[in-house]
């Protein structure tokens, strides 16, 4: 077996529109493709030895062991490491479910399909899942559990914390699309100008002078004590000779704790003689060159959590410990605690497993203890100095015991430090007093407050103190999103993206786009070249700036990651053709299909699909649409248009020279197509059809009709608008064009137009292209031969796997069946065609270049151009 590829999908795909996260493993049998499991000796009892919990796995037989029935009948073995890969995940904590195999059009090989949570393991999870097969196949031994363990490390490595995960899974259930910014905890929320950002529980709102505040821990208090909130006395010290005045002013027991620490790092609690005293200054002068030392208060240790000023959680923290049965040592204690099933590695459980560090050992020295120590029967051996969940601690949820004037104390802590999160320590026997009663204090605020003790305490109610995070960064009737409009299809993407972008554009929106040539907002190119994937996407839904979305999502990046969204409010397929068939497992049109309708199943349900009434392909799946569906025709009489019409659906139709809107039978005239700059004077038929998707999309947004039209008015093609797209360059004796038709539909389109042109000679210069097929290369050629009466053939760049002479082969073969007697020559240097068809050019030339390299073409018959020009004044 050989693993050919492993991709990580991460958006709406081919696969799944809802399960955006799926790794695809393209595995290749080799020899394992004649054996399937029922032909493997002893292959069902290896792997139920292995996996036992694979019995779990129903499979198609849809009952508990289903899938090790299928493993007796016989099954290929990348169903088996489909399987495998799941459950290796899900033992690490991962909880994962959904899972394809399918073999594809080369026998042997075939694309296995399973989800992920963290992209790394799921990756990791695949090349394991496969070593694992080759193990049972060869009946070797294979140490699942280390491979487990790896797993779990991934996962605690990558995935984000407790606290960003669960405000992302609150937003997530609203529907609100996230972005991770990074591999750290920075989060964005929402797209554009209606995003959101927050960092673990610091949000973007949240005070940066607030932070400091809440970081410096003696201003802090001092600010507290001056509003009269009772804080623990003390002072700040940076010497030996420090610590010993304040604690002959205080006394014992004292706090040493660092100046600028955080989650007790550096801490000493309840120190109560002075050679712990000076080891504790030590200690903390690890983390700060400045300490505070402050009266110990007794009591237990509780975290009150204000959101947005108001109270939302409370917790009791415990410490990790281990209690006494007057037997165990304090080693086996601890082990046998972390037997319990709420304990997990890192934050895989609601408990955090207890390990040993040198604060445990310091603890246990402090008593006179050590791990081999039996502690008496009921006695409490604390192995921690601080009570966070993340070193072994447990919270006992009390937020319904927290007295009223309590609440107040600390929603006005919250304003008096300006903390929109805010988590407050306090130390207390109880909080059902008032702390000035109780003789509680407040011992620190903490900027970015860990919510795990809160969202799933090891005793009492569980509280989902993300909601009211994301109900403060989104209040009601607030937007996350911005409208967002996703244009695919063979030909014509670009342009339609184009002509959506500048309608949206002078409406007032701040809009940005993504085109096969680069990234825009507004109509400045940000970033150059093919920008059609998802991570283009991405970069404009990040941009805090954008009030528009415009992407144009062309086959390679769906197939590659999926789209860049989860969902849009339109999404406009142009038509579905021949091009790149025979690539990445996509052999003809019904392959094609299944990709580019991707992204209208990622449409709203109340959204808008735009389709094509004139591509069969496009019709076959109009009626499997979950949408609301437009349709577009160059004829008003297309079987579709008409039978739309009749039942009262919009449709955009050109119709007596004009770009009409109808909803059954009322008609809405946008304008006629001839007044549009892109139409060419209406003789571009296919730029007609662009300007129908556009229009109809732009009317369906709802924007007016007077305003489509005025805009599509003032869209003027040209080489720095719409590069490549019908570019005419106009020369005292001749005209060339550039374009970039590379398929056989885009050469019918080009022969389309010219049939409307006027010309003594019409000049091609063509190409074909290495990754297409034999068939589509030759009809290129013969189309070439239709509409030229003189061909000059020129190489590519990028051969993609064929010889300058089996392509240039193809292409001849095409203009001799064109039926018409057509002159050629092959120059292999694309500047060279052009310049040897400029000097060849006579009175009413017409060159056309369809090429691939556009920019090179453009500047070459642009720097032509400006020789003329200069010419042409000298004379003057």
């Amino acid at each position: 077996m050989k693993i050919e590829k492993i991709q990580a999908l991460r958006g709406p795909n081919i696969w799944s529109i809802r399960r955006k996260k799926l790794i695809q493993m393209r595995l290749n049998l080799e020899e394992m493709e004649n054996f399937p499991t029922n032909k493997i000796e002893g292959f069902r009892e290896n792997i139920e030895k292995l996996l036992p919990s694979l019995i779990k796995h129903r499979c198609s037989e849809g009952v508990q062991g289903g899938f090790f029935h299928r493993i007796e009948m016989g099954t290929w073995i990348g169903h088996v490491i489909e399987h495998i890969a799941l459950e290796i995940q899900t033992l690490a904590g991962m909880e994962t479910g959904f899972g394809r195999t399918r073999e594809t059009k080369t026998p042997g090989i075939y694309n296995v399909v399973f989800d992920y949570i963290e992209e790394n393991a799921g990756i990791y999870a695949a090349e394991q899942a496969v070593e694992i097969a080759r193990a049972l196949i060869d009946a070797r031994e294979f140490d699942i559990d280390a491979c487990v363990q790896k797993l779990r490390e991934i996962r605690e490595r990558e995935r984000l914390g407790p606290s960003t995960g669960s405000i992302v899974e609150e937003a997530v259930s609203r529907k609100i699309p996230w972005i991770r910014l990074g591999s750290n905890s920075l989060v964005q929320l929402g797209y554009g100008v209606n995003q959101q950002r927050f960092q673990a529980t610091i949000t973007g709102n949240t005070s940066s002078i607030a932070v400091d505040i809440a970081c410096n821990k003696e201003l802090t208090k001092r600010m507290l004590n001056d509003s009269a909130i009772p804080v623990p006395i003390g002072d700040l010290i940076d010497s030996v000779e420090g610590l010993e005045s304040v604690i002959k002013k205080i006394g014992y027991p004292v706090v040493i704790k660092p100046l600028d620490g955080n989650h007790g790092k550096g801490s000493s609690i309840n120190v109560t003689d002075w050679e712990s005293a000076k080891a504790g200054l030590e200690y903390a002068q690890k983390y700060s060159e400045k300490v505070i030392v402050e009266k110990y208060i007794s009591g237990f240790d509780f975290r009150v959590l204000v959101v947005n000023n108001k109270m939302v959680a409370a917790a009791r923290r415990v410490p990790a410990h281990v209690i006494g049965n007057g037997e165990s040592t304090i080693e086996e204690l601890i082990a046998i605690e972390n037997q319990d099933p709420r304990r997990g590695y890192g934050h895989e459980n609601v408990l955090t497993e207890i390990t040993v560090d040198k604060d445990t050992i310091e603890l246990l020295d402090k008593m006179q203890y050590d791990l081999t120590t039996v502690p008496h029967k009921g006695e409490i051996v604390y192995l921690k100095s601080t009570a966070n969940l993340s070193t072994g601690g447990t919270s006992i949820d009390v937020t319904e015991m927290v007295h009223p004037e309590n609440i107040t104390m600390a929603e006005r802590i919250s304003k008096i430090i300006g903390l929109d999160v805010c988590g407050i320590d306090i130390m207390a026997e109880n909080l059902t007093q008032p702390l000035k009663e109780s003789g509680a204090a407040i011992i620190e605020v903490n900027a970015a407050p860990g919510f795990r003790m809160h969202l799933a305490p090891s005793e009492g109610l569980p509280r989902n103190v993300a909601a009211p995070v994301v109900d403060m960064l989104y209040p009601q009737g607030k937007p996350f999103t911005i409208p967002i409009i996703a244009v695919t299809g063979t030909n014509g993407k670009t342009t339609t993206t184009r002509l959506i972008s500048h309608i949206v554009k002078n409406n007032g929106y701040r809009v940005g786009f993504t085109t096969s040539d680069g990234i825009y907002i507004q109509n400045t190119m940000l970033t150059k070249g093919d920008t059609t994937g998802p991570l283009s996407a991405e970069f404009i839904l990040k941009d805090p700036t954008v009030e528009f979305a415009v992407l144009e999502a062309a086959r390679g990046g769906i197939l590659r990651s999926g789209l860049g969204f989860s969902q849009c409010d339109i999404g406009v397929l142009t038509n579905i053709t021949e091009d790149h068939l025979g690539m990445n497992d996509i052999h003809n049109l019904r392959d094609l299909t299944k990709v580019k309708r991707v992204v209208l199943d990622s449409v709203k349900k109340n959204g808008w699909s735009v389709m094509n009434a004139d591509d069969a392909y496009s019709m076959r799946i109009v009626n499997d649409i979950s949408s609301n569906v437009a349709i577009f025709s160059l004829d008003e009489n297309n079987e579709h248009i008409k039978k739309f019409s009749k039942e009262g659906r919009t449709t955009c139709v050109y119709e007596e020279g004009y770009v009409t809107i109808k909803k059954g039978d009322w008609k809405i005239r946008i304008g006629k197509a001839k007044d549009f700059p892109i139409t060419m004077e209406g003789k571009a038929k296919f730029m007609i059809s662009n300007v129908l998707a556009a229009s109809l999309a732009c009317y369906l947004h709802g924007f007016a009709i007077e305003d489509i039209s005025n805009s599509l008015r003032t869209f003027i093609p040209s080489a720095q608008l719409t590069p490549g797209r019908l570019n005419i360059f106009k020369f005292k004796n001749f005209k060339v064009l550039i374009d970039f038709a590379h398929n056989p539909s885009g050469y019918e389109a080009i022969e389309d137009y010219l049939k409307n042109v006027e010309a003594s000679k019409k000049i091609g210069i063509i190409s074909g292209v290495g990754d297409r097929r034999d068939e589509d290369i030759k009809l290129c050629g013969k189309i070439a031969g239709r509409m030229f009466d003189y061909i000059i053939i020129r190489n590519e760049k990028h051969l993609r796997g064929r010889t300058e002479e089996e392509i240039n082969s193809l292409i001849i073969d095409g203009i001799q069946e064109s039926g018409r007697e057509v002159s050629y020559e092959i120059i292999p240097r694309e500047i060279d065609a052009l310049k040897h068809s400029m000097s060849m050019a006579e009175e009413g030339t017409f060159i056309t270049a369809l090429s691939d390299v556009i920019s090179n073409a453009i500047e070459l018959v642009q720097e032509y151009q400006a020789k003329e020009l200069l010419e042409d004044d000298k004379l003057m």
